[in-house]
C-alpha cells in the first residue's frame, strides 16, 4: 500500500456543530497508551475532550461528533507508527452504530452526562524498513538524514529526518534544494513501512548581490559595516539567519527578515534581499518596585534609540527612592544620563559616557553625590564580555553624625560569562552558566586619602531539573548561587561615636561591603548583615560571602512560584572558602556582630528563608517573595517583602 507518510501538528480542526436548545452533557473516558506524549496529542485531537465545555451538543450531535473522532485519532495512532491500530468509542456502553443509542441518549435524565469511552486497540508497532534518497546528494548529507532501518516508523521523526537534511543542503551552499513529502509504502506482512524521499538540490551557489530595504533613519553604510554576509561567500542558511539575528542584536530594527532571489546568475550567485522594520526612535518607559527594608521607589526613562543614525543611544532616567522602607531614613533620587556609541573602533565594541546624581539616606550612610564616567566594553564571543573604565565620584556622606567629602578616581575592569542563551537579563534563565568579575582600583581624596582595590566575583547557575522531575523542559528549575567581595589595601582606623571606640575600615561608607536584602541574604534589612554601631546602624566590611539556592517551578502558563535560602556574612578580609566551610550562623543569644569597642567579635553567618510567586511576562517574570530570618536578632525585621521585574539573580 503506497500513501503519504502522516504528521500530526497538534492542532483541533473545529466543525460546525449544530446545538439544540438543550445540550447533553457528557463526560470523557480515553484510555492511557503508557505513553505521556502520545496520550497528550490522542487528547489534543479528540474533539469529544476539546469541545466538551466550549461547543455543547445535542444527542444526535454528540453521536456525530465521536464518529468523527474515529477518524482523527486513528490517523494520531498512524502517525505514531501504529498502522493496524483500531479506535473504539462506546456511550452509555452502547457501540456508535447501536440503532437504539440516539433514544437512549434522548432518555436521560435531564443534566445527567453520557459516559464516552475512548479505547485502543493498538496492534503491531510498524519499523522503519528501506530508507531511499532519490536524487544526487553529497555522501555527508545523506548522513544528516538521521533514520535507521529498523527505527519505530513514527512519522514526526521521519519528517524531521527530511527537514535535518534539506538544512544541511542549504548549509552546503544549495540554497534551490526541493524535498518532496516523504512517501511510505506499507508492509503489512512484516509490519514495515518503507519511506523514499525525493531531492532535488540544485547548483551550489555564493551569495549574490545585497539588498537593504526598509531603512529610513538608520544610515546603509552602518548596517553594512555591521553585516556578516559578503557577496562570493559560499551561500549557507545557517550564516544567513545568523547575519539576520546579528543585526536584530543592533536594536534599532523590530524586524529583519531576508527574501533569496528567484534564481542564481551566470556566476551562480544568488541575490540576497533584507528586509528591515525600524523600531519608533523614541521610548518611554515607567519603572517601580518595593520591598519592605528599601521601600518603594518610581521612576521613568526616556531614550533616543538612533541619535545620529548609527544606532548611537541616549538614555536620560530618573527615580524617586527610598518611599519609606526599615533600613532608610528619608526621600532619596537616583537620575542618570548615558550616551552609548555602538561598533566604536571595532565590532562589538561599544564606548559609553554617563553622568549621574544620587541622594540616599540609609541607616548606614546618608549620600549625596555626583557621578560620571566613560566605559569601553568589548563583546569578545557569544558568551564572554569585557570592560574597562574610568570614573570620577564626588560625595558627601554622613555616617553617625559625623560629615566626610570624598573625591573618588577609579578604573574599573570588569569580565562576564553567560551561556544562558537570553537577550535580557531580567528573562528567566532555565539553564546555562552567569559569571562575573569586577575589579575597581580606586583612589580616595577625602578623610583619609587611600588606595584600595574593590574585587567582586559572582557564580551563578541554573540547572534544568526535566530529566529528575520528569517535567517538561524550562519548568523546573533549580537556580544556585555563589559570590563574594573584597576591599584590598585598606586597613583598620579606630573611631570614636557617643564615647565608644570603633575599628573601622578607612574607605568612604559607601565603597565598604555590605550583606542583606533582595541582592544578597533575603529576609534581613539591605545592609544590616555584618559589622554594627552600638545603635544597630550598619558600619561596613572589606569582605562578604553570600550563597543563595532557590526552587522555581513554573505553574499553567503564566503564574509560578518559588522557595529559597540565603545566607551571608560581612567582616574583615577573610579566605571566603575557609570562611564558608567555618561558619557559625547568627543567633539571638549572639553579641550584635561588630557592636562595641575596637574588641570586635568575630562576624557570623546569615540565614534567611522565604518563598514567593512570580507571574511570567514577555518582558520578564513579576516577582513577590516573602522571607524570614532564621536566626533573629533584636534589631532584625519579622519579615520582609520584595517586590520586582526579573528573578532575584
Amino acid at each position: 500500500m503506497r500513501h503519504a507518510l502522516l504528521l500530526l501538528m497538534g492542532t483541533t480542526v473545529y466543525a460546525s456543530v449544530g446545538v439544540a436548545a438543550d445540550p447533553q452533557p457528557y463526560r470523557v473516558e480515553l484510555a492511557s497508551t503508557r505513553d505521556a506524549a502520545f496520550d497528550a496529542t490522542l487528547k489534543a485531537t479528540s474533539q469529544l475532550v476539546t469541545l466538551r465545555t466550549s461547543a455543547p451538543a445535542n444527542a444526535f450531535s454528540l453521536i456525530a461528533r465521536a464518529r468523527g473522532d474515529i477518524d482523527r485519532l486513528t490517523t494520531v495512532l498512524q502517525s505514531y507508527g501504529y498502522y493496524q491500530g483500531t479506535v473504539n468509542i462506546t456511550i452509555n456502553g452502547l457501540k456508535l452504530d447501536a440503532p437504539e443509542l440516539g433514544d437512549t441518549l434522548s432518555a436521560l435524565p435531564h443534566g445527567s452526562d453520557a459516559v464516552c469511552k475512548v479505547s485502543f486497540d493498538l496492534g503491531p508497532l510498524y519499523h522503519l524498513g528501506r530508507i531511499d534518497i532519490e536524487g544526487s546528494l553529497p555522501d555527508a548529507a545523506r548522513e544528516s538524514l538521521g533514520l535507521k532501518a529498523g527505527a519505530p516508523a513514527r512519522a514526526a521523526e521521519v519528517l524531521d529526518g527530511g527537514a535535518r537534511l534539506l538544512t544541511t543542503l542549504e548549509n552546503q551552499g544549495y540554497a534551490f534544494t526541493k524535498i518532496d513529502p516523504p512517501v511510505a509504502y506499507e508492509d503489512p506482512a512484516n509490519h514495515v513501512l518503507n519511506v523514499s524521499f525525493h531531492v532535488v538540490t540544485g547548483p551550489k551557489v555564493q551569495i549574490g548581490e545585497i539588498r537593504i530595504d526598509g531603512l529610513k533613519r538608520v544610515h546603509e553604510s552602518f548596517v553594512r559595516r555591521r553585516l556578516l554576509l559578503h557577496t562570493g561567500q559560499p551561500y549557507s542558511a545557517l550564516e544567513v539567519e545568523r547575519a539576520r539575528k546579528d543585526l536584530l542584536a543592533l536594536g534599532v530594527f523590530a524586524a529583519v527578515s531576508v527574501r533569496l532571489g528567484e534564481s542564481p546568475d551566470e556566476a551562480l550567485r544568488v541575490p540576497v534581499i533584507l528586509r528591515v522594520t525600524e523600531r519608533s526612535r523614541h521610548a518611554i518607559g515607567v519603572n517601580a518596585g518595593y520591598s519592605s527594608d528599601l521601600g518603594g521607589s518610581v521612576g521613568m526613562t526616556w531614550s533616543d534609540r538612533n541619535v545620529r543614525g548609527n544606532g548611537e543611544q541616549l538614555n536620560l532616567s530618573a527615580s524617586v527612592i527610598n518611599l519609606g522602607g526599615t533600613a532608610t531614613t528619608g526621600l532619596g533620587y537616583d537620575t542618570s544620563a548615558k550616551y552609548i556609541i555602538p561598533e566604536f573602533g571595532h565590532r562589538d565594541q561599544a564606548l559609553q559616557f554617563a553622568v549621574g546624581a544620587i541622594k540616599q539616606d540609609l541607616q548606614a550612610y546618608d549620600q549625596t553625590a555626583e557621578n560620571s564616567g566613560v566605559t569601553l566594553t568589548r563583546k569578545l564571543s557569544s558568551n564572554w564580555r569585557a570592560g574597562i573604565g574610568v570614573s570620577g565620584v564626588h560625595e558627601t556622606i554622613v555616617q553617625e553624625g559625623i560629615t566626610n567629602v570624598y573625591t573618588l578616581f577609579a578604573l574599573p575592569l570588569s569580565l562576564s560569562y553567560d551561556s544562558t542563551e537570553l537577550p535580557s537579563p531580567v528573562l528567566d534563565p532555565t539553564h546555562g552558566l552567569r559569571a562575573s568579575l569586577n575589579f575597581a582600583p580606586t583612589l580616595s581624596r577625602g578623610r583619609p586619602d587611600s588606595v584600595f582595590y574593590v574585587t567582586q566575583a559572582s557564580l551563578a547557575d541554573y540547572l534544568d531539573l526535566k530529566r529528575l522531575l520528569g517535567s517538561e523542559p524550562g519548568r523546573s528549575v533549580l537556580a544556585l548561587r555563589w559570590l563574594g567581595g573584597s576591599a584590598l589595601g585598606a586597613s583598620e582606623v579606630v573611631e570614636h561615636v557617643d564615647g565608644q571606640v570603633y575599628s573601622v575600615p578607612d574607605l568612604p561608607p559607601d565603597q565598604r561591603l555590605y550583606v542583606g536584602g533582595s541582592g544578597t541574604v533575603r529576609g534581613y534589612r539591605y545592609q544590616s548583615v555584618g559589622p554594627e554601631f552600638a545603635d544597630g546602624n550598619p558600619i561596613g566590611a572589606t569582605s562578604i560571602a553570600a550563597v543563595n539556592a532557590e526552587f522555581r517551578q513554573r505553574i499553567g502558563t503564566n503564574f509560578g512560584m518559588a522557595v529559597f535560602a540565603d545566607a551571608g556574612e560581612a567582616g574583615e578580609n577573610t579566605n571566603q572558602v575557609s570562611a564558608l566551610i567555618h561558619a557559625r550562623r547568627c543567633s539571638s543569644s549572639l553579641p550584635l556582630p561588630g557592636a562595641g569597642p575596637v574588641e570586635n567579635s568575630e562576624s557570623c553567618w546569615a540565614i534567611g528563608v522565604g518563598a514567593g510567586v512570580r507571574y511570567y511576562t514577555s518582558i520578564g517574570p513579576l516577582r513577590l517573595d516573602f522571607a524570614v530570618p532564621t536566626y533573629r536578632r533584636s534589631n532584625d525585621d519579622r519579615f520582609e517583602v520584595y517586590i520586582g521585574l526579573g528573578q532575584a539573580f
